[in-house]
């Protein structure tokens, strides 16, 4: 979903109706993100980077996992199959939640449910969470809300971890204003969240540029998941390097 688009629900079922059958779209992720054919994605979080998050999410047998703005539901459920967790995904898009409901077959032990919610209402109960994930997502959304949603499900002593990009420089306009509205310590600390720690993840970038490059060379022909990418890969790489990826975790107090 290119950068400029507007986040309605109704933009996210087009997009995401370009990417059910497969094919070239999800080749392009896997191969330079080092992910199995599995693990369906629109978000750019290799699988190294992957192994990372479940670490910080400090997650045990049985806890539950909210995968907040799910998207088509891979990562929620790897990461629900490498630690034991249930899992609930929520995103705002009917057409994700039918293909992360249709992934689950590919994931036959994890306990899993999909529904539908957003940023500022993800439909569950206070403290009814033990751990939140988000992966590259938040910036549709950075908003006081979206920060306080994820402290009001968590658990006193539940993680969150989230993953994202922030301008180098805030004040950049060359850099476009959902990216720039990102400041993940600030959200996460003002929310009431302690332990917050920001990482810069620069290893992360190289499989990202080398994806976009390919995309934004290719010749999509009449592909809509290819053009949508081929068109993404020109936008993101015009600012690619103004702006920073980050790994940002913290815990519930």
């Amino acid at each position: 979903m290119s950068s400029g688009s507007a986040p309605s629900a109704a933009g996210f079922d087009e997009w995401y109706s370009t990417m059910r059958d497969g094919g070239a779209h999800d080749d392009l992720h896997q191969r330079h993100l080092g992910l199995p054919p599995r693990l369906l994605s629109s978000s750019l979080l290799s699988w190294d980077g992957l192994a990372e998050v479940v670490e910080a999410l400090r997650l045990a047998p049985g806890e539950r996992l909210l995968d907040l703005a799910c998207g088509r539901g891979g990562y929620g459920l790897e990461i629900a199959s490498r630690t034991g967790a249930r899992l609930i995904g929520v995103d705002f898009a009917q057409e994700a939640i039918g293909q992360a409901r249709t992934l689950t077959q590919q994931f036959a032990s994890v306990d899993a449910e999909f529904r539908l919610g957003d940023f500022s209402d993800t439909t569950l109960e206070a403290r009814s969470a033990d751990a939140v994930v988000c992966v590259d997502a938040i910036q549709f959304q950075a908003t006081a809300e979206s920060f306080e949603e994820m402290r009001r499900v968590l658990r006193p002593g539940g993680r969150v971890a989230l993953t994202a990009w922030e301008a180098v420089d805030s004040a950049d306009e060359r850099v476009p204003a959902r990216i720039r509205a990102v400041d993940a310590e600030a959200g996460l600390t003002s929310a009431g969240f302690t332990d917050v720690v920001v990482r810069d993840r620069p290893q992360w970038r190289a499989a990202e540029r080398a994806m976009w490059e390919e995309a934004a060379a290719l010749d999509p022909g009449d592909d809509p998941a290819l053009r949508s990418m081929h068109d993404e890969g020109i936008h993101v790489l015009a600012t690619f390097d103004r702006t920073r990826r980050i790994l940002a975790t913290a815990t519930a107090g």
